[in-house]
Formats: C-alpha cells, sequence, structure tokens
C-alpha cells in the first residue's frame, strides 16, 4: 500500500494545547480541560508559523480533516470533510463564524474565500457529534472561526500584501481601536488571480467592521461584513480508456468548459449581546445575511444559467447557570432560510424566467445541556435537543418563455419534521499528565433547497422532502501532555465509530439526477496527533488517522440508462474517503527572528465520487505535496518567502464517476510547484 503526502501546513497546535486553554464553540466560553471530547485550538500564531495559503488548507492539516479541491484557486469550490463523509462531508461537519453558523441551505458550500487568513484570532475544533449545542448539520463536529476582537486596548493598522505564480494578487489592510470600553476594527481585503486551469480567473473583495461596546459586566457586539466573488469555471478533464480518451494527461491545465462562469455577492450583519449576572451569563445574537449567485454553464450548446438568492434571518438567546457541581446551559435555536432561483437557458433571458423556485425552510431547536463536575478530577456532561423543520416550497412556470419548450412546474409541497439529539460524555483526568474522555451522541440533518428541488426519472421537476439523516456516534480517547505547563509534548490517541441512517447522498444510477436516503454505513477509524520540542529551536508535528468508511447492507436501483441496474454496495467503501492520512511538520527557529517551517501530509488511494458500487477499476491516486515557508520578522514587520507543492507532484483530489459510461471518469487537477512572497507592515 502506498502513501503520500498533500498540502500540510505546520501547526504547531496539532494537538490541544494547555487544558487551560478557553474556547467559545461550546456556546459559552469553556476550558478544555471541562470538555470530553477531542479538541484542538489554532492559534493566531500558528496561523502566521504555517504556509496555509487558505483556511481550509490550515484546517485539512488537523488529524481527520481531509480537503476536496477543484482548482486550487483561492479555495473557491473547496471543501473539508471530517471523519470520512465524503462529497458530504460540508454537510455533516458544522462551520461557524464567532459562533454564527456558516453552512448554507444550499449545497453552495462555505465561501471561504470570504475569510482571509490575516483576519484570525483563533480556529476551535471540536469533534465527534455537536448536536445537541448546534442541531442540523453538526455530525462529524464543529469548527469555529474566531475572529479578532476590537475590543482591545490601542491602536493599530496592519497592511498586508503577497504575489504568487499564475499572476496572483492578494492584499488586506486592517486596521483597529480600542480602549477599555469601546473598540472598532475593520479590514478591506482582495484577491485575483489566473489560476492554474484555463478558464480559472477568481476575482475576490471582502469588507468587515466589527464594532464592540464594554456594557457592565458584559458586552454589545456588531459584526457587518460584505463579499463579492466572479470566477470561470474549467470543469474537469474527461479519460475514458475504452476509447483512448486522456484530457488529463495531455493537457492537464486545460477547460473542458470554456464558457462557464458563476458569481456570488453576499452581505451579512449581526447583534450580539452578552452579560453575566454574578457567575451566570446570558447571551443571544440577531444575524441576517444573504447572498445573490449567478451561474452560466453551457452543456455543449445546451445552456442553463441560473439567479439564486437566499437569505437567512435568526434569533439565538442562550443562559448558563452554574448550580454547586452543575453548569446548565439551555437556549433556543431559530432559523428562517428563504431560497429563490429563477432559471433559463441565457442571462439575457433572466427577466422571463423559465422557473422561478421558492423553497422556505423554518426550524426551532430547543437544547439543555448539564456539565457536572463529579469530583475535581472527574467532568459529566448530558445533553438534549428537540427540533423542528417546517418545509414549503412553490414552482411557477412560464409557457411563454423564451427557454420554455416542453416545460413544467413541481406541484406545491408542505411538511413539517421533527428530530432530537442527545450527548453523554465523560472525562477524567488520571494524573497531572494523563487524562481520557469517553462520548456517545446522536446527531441529525435535514434536507437543503437544491437536495430538495429535483427532477423524476422522465426529468419533469419535483419537490421530494427526504427524511432526516439521523447517526449515532461512540469515540473514546486518551491524551498525555508533559505536565509542565507550557504545552511542550503533548500526544492524543482517539478512537471513533459513526453508523448512519438514511444519509441524504445523490443517486446518480437510479434517476440520473436525484437525491435519495442511502442505505445504512459507519464511519470508524483511529486518530493519533502529537507535538514535541525537539530541541530549544526545533518544533515538531504529527498526526495520522486512520479512516474505514463503508455501506452496511443495500443496493441501488440503478435504471437502463445508467451504468447497471440492483447494484449491491453492501461492504462497498464510501466514495472519496482516504483510509489513511499522515501529517509531519517541523519548524525550525533559525535565528531569533528567523523561522523555516517544513510539512507534508501523505493520503492513500480513494474511490471516486459516484462510485459506490466500488465497479469502475479506476481510484484517485496517493499523492503527496510538501511545503515550505522561510519568514524574517523586523520591527516594522515580516517578509515570508513560501513554496508549496515543493516536489512538482501532479495530483488530484475529487475526481467524479459518469453514471452512464461505465469507464468514463472525470478529474480535477491542481497546481503544481508554486511560489509566493508576502510582505506584512505592522504599526502599533
Amino acid at each position: 500500500m502506498r502513501l503520500a503526502m498533500a498540502g500540510l501546513v505546520v501547526c504547531s497546535s496539532c494537538f490541544a494545547q494547555d487544558a487551560s486553554v478557553v474556547i467559545t464553540a461550546p456556546r459559552f466560553p469553556e476550558e478544555i480541560r471541562r470538555l470530553p471530547a477531542s479538541v484542538t485550538v489554532i492559534t493566531a500564531d500558528d496561523i502566521r508559523k504555517s504556509a496555509a495559503r487558505t483556511l481550509p488548507e490550515l484546517i485539512a492539516s488537523e488529524v481527520g480533516f481531509t480537503m476536496k479541491d477543484f482548482y486550487g484557486n483561492n479555495a473557491a469550490y473547496t471543501s473539508i470533510d471530517l471523519r470520512g463523509f465524503g462529497v458530504t462531508g460540508p454537510q455533516n461537519t458544522l462551520i461557524l463564524l464567532d459562533g454564527r453558523r456558516l453552512n448554507d441551505f444550499d449545497l453552495s458550500g462555505v465561501q471561504w474565500p470570504a475569510i482571509p487568513l490575516a483576519s484570525i484570532e483563533r480556529v476551535e475544533i471540536v469533534r465527534g457529534a455537536g448536536g445537541v449545542l448546534y442541531g442540523d448539520g453538526a455530525t462529524a463536529g464543529i469548527v469555529n472561526i474566531v475572529t479578532r476582537s476590537p475590543l482591545t486596548p490601542g491602536k493599530g493598522l496592519e497592511i498586508l500584501g503577497r504575489v504568487a505564480s499564475y499572476d496572483t494578487l492578494e492584499g488586506q489592510v486592517y486596521a483597529s481601536y480600542g480602549s477599555e470600553r469601546f473598540g472598532v476594527s475593520g479590514s478591506i481585503h482582495g484577491y485575483e488571480s489566473d489560476g492554474y486551469r484555463a478558464n480559472n480567473r477568481n476575482e475576490q473583495q471582502n469588507n468587515t467592521l466589527n464594532l464592540r461596546w464594554a456594557v457592565g459586566e458584559g458586552s454589545l457586539d456588531l459584526r457587518f461584513g460584505t463579499d463579492s466573488q466572479d470566477i470561470r469555471l474549467p470543469g474537469g478533464r474527461f479519460v475514458q480508456p475504452s476509447i483512448g480518451l486522456d484530457e488529463y494527461s495531455a493537457d492537464r491545465r486545460g477547460a473542458a468548459t470554456p464558457l462557464d462562469y458563476a458569481s456570488r455577492d453576499g452581505t451579512r450583519a449581526r447583534v450580539s449581546f452578552l452579560q453575566r449576572f454574578g457567575d451566570a451569563e446570558f447571551s443571544v445574537g440577531v444575524d441576517t445575511r444573504d447572498k445573490d449567485q449567478r451561474s452560466y454553464f453551457d452543456q455543449g450548446g445546451f445552456p442553463t444559467y441560473r439567479a439564486d438568492e437566499l437569505e437567512l434571518n435568526s434569533l439565538t438567546p442562550r443562559i448558563k447557570v452554574p448550580l454547586r457541581n452543575h453548569t446548565l446551559v439551555a437556549g433556543m435555536d431559530w432559523h428562517r432560510w428563504r431560497y429563490r432561483s429563477a432559471r433559463t437557458d441565457r442571462p439575457e433571458n433572466i427577466e422571463h424566467p423559465t422557473n422561478r423556485v421558492s423553497i422556505d425552510q423554518d426550524t426551532t431547536g430547543l437544547y439543555l445541556i448539564d456539565t457536572i463536575a463529579v469530583t475535581p478530577a472527574t467532568i459529566v456532561t448530558a445533553g438534549w435537543r428537540t427540533e423542528r423543520a417546517e418545509y414549503s416550497g412553490e414552482d411557477v412556470v412560464d409557457p411563454n418563455a423564451p427557454a420554455c419548450f416542453f416545460c413544467s412546474a413541481a406541484p406545491p409541497v408542505q411538511e413539517t419534521q421533527n428530530q432530537y439529539a442527545w450527548e453523554l460524555g465523560l472525562r477524567h483526568e488520571f494524573t497531572r499528565e494523563w487524562a481520557g474522555f469517553t462520548r456517545a451522541g446522536r446527531a441529525y440533518r435535514f434536507v437543503n433547497a437544491e437536495e430538495i428541488y429535483e427532477s423524476d426519472i422522465n426529468f419533469a421537476p419535483q419537490f421530494q422532502i427526504l427524511k432526516p439523516q439521523y447517526s449515532r456516534t461512540y469515540e473514546a480517547g486518551a491524551e498525555w501532555r508533559d505536565g509542565n505547563g507550557n504545552g511542550g509534548r503533548a500526544l492524543r490517541a482517539t478512537l471513533f465509530r459513526i453508523d448512519v441512517f438514511d444519509e441524504i447522498h445523490l443517486d446518480p444510477f437510479t434517476t440520473g439526477v436525484g437525491n435519495t436516503n442511502l442505505p445504512p454505513s459507519r464511519r470508524q477509524g483511529f486518530e493519533l496527533d502529537g507535538k514535541a520540542q525537539a530541541s530549544r529551536t526545533v518544533r515538531l508535528t504529527a498526526a495520522y488517522a486512520y479512516t474505514d468508511a463503508k455501506f452496511l447492507e443495500g443496493t441501488l436501483q440503478g435504471s437502463p440508462f445508467a451504468i447497471g441496474t440492483n447494484m449491491p454496495i453492501a461492504g462497498r467503501t464510501v466514495p472519496l474517503v482516504p483510509r489513511h492520512k499522515l501529517n509531519v511538520g517541523v519548524a525550525w527557529d533559525l535565528a531569533a527572528r528567523t523561522r523555516l517551517s517544513g510539512a507534508f501530509t501523505a493520503v492513500s488511494e480513494q474511490v471516486l465520487d459516484n462510485d459506490e458500487p466500488n465497479t469502475l477499476g479506476h481510484r484517485i491516486p496517493a499523492y503527496y505535496v510538501a511545503d515550505a515557508k522561510l519568514a524574517q520578522t523586523y520591527r516594522w514587520g515580516r517578509l515570508a518567502a513560501t513554496i508549496n507543492n515543493l516536489f512538482d507532484e501532479k495530483y488530484y483530489d475529487y475526481a467524479v464517476r459518469s453514471a452512464f459510461t461505465p469507464d468514463r471518469y472525470s478529474v480535477y487537477p491542481l497546481p503544481g510547484r508554486t511560489f509566493s512572497l508576502a510582505a506584512e507592515l505592522a504599526l502599533r
């Protein structure tokens, strides 16, 4: 079995640091030592040391995570996967920004380019089911991205500039002012690049404004942000051995779809209030955000153009009450999603679309979790959540629209679904150095808008509100740290199992276009990560994950138009899940202000997307990518030179099988060796 290395980033935090570290992912500030879970915190200093260009690259260096990157251009159309969910990883790992949900009610994914690394204070990772605290979509775990707080005394100005391969330019200006009672910060970030592939130019613009007031024993926060992106879409490179077709080998950088493109514009605003009453705390957040997406796909002269709008409004009050040796956290989450999609053939016809699709979802969740200090060394957690989701969908067709040929509308739909989550956890500190934890929980996921509006086998539109997906997670782990309080050496080992039922997933064979509830599946594995200060100037990190993801039973019905019928999947490997992944990194302080960082990851082969029966005969090959970064710090700031994919590995981490031609598939090549030079100016 061959292993290789991909996209590794050095991270001195590969294991949770000192147990006194406080994180906010549990919805109130909480020490890591009180959480019966595998927790990692990536600090701002870790980010500065790393060779990561984007947030997904940074997260994918941590144990248990893999990354799927279509183009390698500023994380556009990039997703992360925790503990082996494959293509549905983005719907099963909850991403938060300052505690606010980023996972959308569609399949567009998190807009990673809207979160530049320079704006992040830390990244909190809590592995394992988070369904009690956050509900929908927290099956594998939670990633909470915490941005810089404006309530820091003093004033500052930071300017970042970066140039890189493929005519890449990036810049950011960050300014802040803070006193003991008031703080304000803002940033402007821009990015543009031609990209590695033909027809893959990407232009990104992000702006933020944050204000915070100290109010009594609490704080009032106002946060605003905008983001916009214009990107060209080159598509995949087709391979079909039976006819001698191999676009991947012939022209890795070519574009199969030279006319395709997409754009996205988003705004967000948040008001949050936190107040302490002695040892008790109350918090409430009001959020609103929207995005406008436009996309054009030529499809060989049979084009489609979509204008999609998505709006979210949410209210999230919660309270934390200590009672003797108990700490109770109770709250409510209310989310209202509004999805609107206009569909036609070309941009000039969008004012008279063929179909106007409207899908609404209202969810209300109530939760309670109790953390019990049984002894100073033993913590027990128990929690419960119940949530209701109300759906309504409407499709209006215009028979006089320019692109209306045999067009039709889906019948309207309304439905209410209910789900629940629970968790039990135990953490015990055996000694100052050793601790163990065990945890069990139930989580769930509701179907989203683009999984609801589908076509039947005759390509007539329909609404199908699938059953909610649910899962049961079991995990246990042990941690060791050297006990000197500085986190110099640490080691953690975790065993996990996730049983998934009614998994919501694309079934490309049965209908060619529809989603379904799949038969039961299981993800299980082993995670090991650690760090060590090898010498006064050398820091080492390592992480290894073994993941076995398989379907437990069932068949896919298929159809005469697909590659087969009644295809068994019991015992088959879940696509896009590598069995082995290894990260190793080193940071070497060559001098007081000079650091050389090096890293690589090894990733084993993977089954292609859409190959649930595992019958294609080809897999995504194992691959490796090594990175190196040299940084020099000055009084005024820093200079850094980075080489990504040092050995110029020719690789890809996403490929998809054709549902209709047995040996045809499409791969998405990623960049070879790239160079970048960054300069940071910091004025205080």
